[in-house]
Formats: C-alpha cells, structure tokens, sequence
C-alpha cells in the first residue's frame, strides 16, 4: 500500500518544479529575442531598478553565489549588456552597471511581464496571493 504523502501529485516540491520549468519555457523565446538567458534577465532587471549594485548586493538579491553570479556577468560583459568595475572607495568591490546596449534591452523586454502573465492563466488579484505565499515560504527557509 502506498503512503498517500509519497506519491508524486501530493509533493509541493515537484508542484513547484513543474511550474518552474513551464515558467522557463514560457521565457525562453521572449528571451531569445534579447539573445539573454533567464538568469541573465533576473539580473537586469536588478540593474534596471538600481542602475548601479556591487556583485555582492546582487547575488544575494538573486539568490546566487559568487560561484554561480561571476561567470554569469562575464558573459553578459562580453555581450556588451553590462560593465563591471572596482569599487574606488574599496577594491575588493566590484559594482556592475548598464552599458547603453544594457539600457536599451529594458525597452525591449517591456512586454515580456505582461505577456507571461497573459500565459499564466492567472488573474491578477491570484498571482498577488501567490507571489505571497511563495515569499512567505522563501522567508521560512533563511539562508
């Protein structure tokens, strides 16, 4: 007999899995046109708000280590979406900033949120509750 919490429709884990790869294929051609990844989109947006941010400041916002965020922004420089400088108050921070092509992308992605939340299915007052049960769950977990 099989315990009812281990089948697969009841675990949060693969809900949350399931969703997010749909989510990452609903992106992916509205990516493409940008020539970004995911990541690399979550990591524009930041810069979008902040203009400027140390690496640091933006890995933990992304929920990224330095491991995982420097190769990221090396490629993203390589592309010519962002810079990358020392900090001339402290060395040892590197700050990350929009270059032109960077800030041009941003009028680019202007209908990709509108356009996932079309495909969502979900209305609005929904992926509100949503979006607040998942930062709710975040806040649970820590660092």
């Amino acid at each position: 007999m099989t315990n009812e919490l281990l089948k697969l429709e009841n675990q949060l884990c693969f809900s949350l899995y399931a969703t997010t790869r749909q989510m990452t294929k609903i992106y992916r051609p509205l990516l493409k046109e940008l020539d970004i990844t995911y990541p690399q989109y979550l990591a524009l947006l930041v810069l979008w708000e902040t203009k400027k941010i140390s690496v640091k400041a933006m890995g933990e916002r992304l929920f990224l280590d330095s491991g995982t965020l420097t190769p990221m922004l090396k490629r993203m420089e390589e592309h010519g979406l962002i810079k990358r400088v020392r900090s001339a108050a402290d060395e040892r921070v590197v700050e990350v900033s929009l270059t032109k092509k960077g800030k041009e992308a941003e009028e680019k992605a202007g209908s990709i949120p509108i356009n996932v939340i079309q495909q969502s299915g979900l209305e609005e007052e929904e992926i509100s509750q949503l979006k607040n049960l998942l930062s709710k769950m975040m806040g649970q977990f820590g660092e």
